[in-house]
């Protein structure tokens, strides 16, 4: 049968480029996973999800304390998973950010207060304009101190009556995290263009003004 062919104007097409997760690679190797072993002397590691890890790097980074965030993927079911693939659902994985940082400058609870302020708990499986579990919004604690810690804030927020809606977020303890490649790393900072429309097309920051008023963004 005959379709008749429907243009769309090139600023829809725009708009919905904008509005994705995605990046085309500037190169391909991966960036080696930090591994808990190795971090420094005194240091500790944190490990969130919170939708597209570009817009999660962020609101951490800016923190005194924090020696690192890295883009990755975390809590799924295939040994080293590229980025099309955890994209598109098939690894079980969520993307996440993994930070180093020393305890004696900030503590975890203070992660964690800037970690829920930067995500829409009443989602699930999905943040703002990303869809499906590969970017469910997740805290997955190092320890058991970190465990009830997270707990502990969940709790929190429930008691304290800002979000009125059922809380998706996952607490579980971490697995395995691979970092993501290089040209998704620091993202925010070496195409600030791009990642600007992608914030403002999902409505990112609308959405946390919505929930979280004065608080958003931690």
């Amino acid at each position: 049968m005959f379709r008749p062919r429907i243009a769309v104007p090139a600023i829809v097409i725009g708009l919905l480029f904008a509005t994705a997760c995605q990046a085309q690679p500037t190169q391909q190797s991966a960036k080696p996973p930090p591994k808990l072993d190795n971090i420094p002397t005194g240091m500790q590691a944190a490990l969130f999800a919170g939708g597209c890890f570009w817009c999660m790097e962020a609101p951490f980074d800016k923190i005194p304390g924090v020696l690192s965030t890295t883009s990755g993927y975390t809590d799924g079911f295939v040994k080293d998973p590229a980025y099309r693939k955890v994209a598109n659902g098939e690894t079980g994985h969520t993307e996440a950010v993994q930070i180093v940082f020393d305890p004696k400058k900030v503590t975890y609870e203070k992660l964690l207060y800037v970690f829920w302020r930067n995500i829409d708990p009443t989602a699930k499986d999905r943040q703002f304009c990303d869809g499906g579990t590969q970017y469910r919004s997740g805290v997955y604690a190092y320890g058991q101190e970190q465990l009830t810690a997270a707990r502990g804030s969940l709790d929190a927020i429930k008691k304290s009556g800002v979000v009125k809606e059922t809380i998706y977020t996952e607490i579980k303890p971490a697995t395995r995290f691979y970092a993501a490649e290089t040209y998704h790393q620091d993202f925010y900072k070496k195409n600030p263009a791009h990642y600007y429309r992608y914030r403002t097309g999902c409505g990112r920051d609308a959405r946390l003004k919505l929930i979280w008023g004065d608080q958003a963004g931690g």
